[in-house]
């Protein structure tokens, strides 16, 4: 079955960085477009980024603001989220997630798999 397993996760003061991984298995990653959401305490889930198959991303505009970089390796089955400049505002559970559309897709509804979510959090 599939398998998105993220890991990197954990506390940081503001203004550091974090990269985040997500290992996936079960499926034919090259073929998938990947995505970062993330959800804080008492809020929805929020689009981050995504990345599609030739490496074209998409990120959110209203906090992302530079700081954030998606990429992926296909030879891994991984993506990866590299954070820097973090804010507090940005402390979340963090999760990975694929879909098998080719074009953007910013809606966890079009999102087909899903992890299980790594805590990022940051203190002021």
């Amino acid at each position: 079955q599939v398998q998105l397993v993220e890991s990197g996760g954990g506390l940081v003061q503001a203004g550091g960085s974090l990269r985040l991984s997500c290992a996936a298995s079960g499926l034919s990653f090259s073929k998938y477009t990947m995505g970062w959401f993330r959800q804080a305490p008492g809020k929805e889930r929020e689009f981050v980024a995504q990345i599609g198959l030739s490496g074209d991303c998409t990120y959110a505009t209203d906090f992302v603001a530079g700081r954030f970089t998606i990429s992926r390796d296909n030879a891994k089955n991984t993506v990866y989220l590299k954070m820097i400049s973090l804010k507090p505002e940005d402390t979340a559970v963090y999760y990975c997630a694929a879909n098998g559309y080719l074009q953007p897709r910013t809606t966890e509804e079009d999102y087909d798999y899903w992890g299980q979510g790594t805590q990022v959090t940051v203190s002021s």
